[in-house]
């Protein structure tokens, strides 16, 4: 159940941190693709059973 809900929130900061909002324009693609790879790094572990 928690690594569900971390999941969904990890895909929603990530659709925000996107380049292609008016706010993060000029942060180029470094927020977008630490969270990208905090999400795989949940997903591993929630297939794996350690979260």
């Amino acid at each position: 159940m928690l690594s569900t809900i971390l999941i969904i929130v990890l895909i929603l900061i990530l659709v925000g941190a996107l380049p292609t909002w008016g706010y993060s324009s000029g942060w180029g693609y470094g927020p977008g693709g630490i969270v990208g790879l905090i999400l795989i790094i949940v997903v591993i572990l929630a297939l794996l059973g350690r979260i």
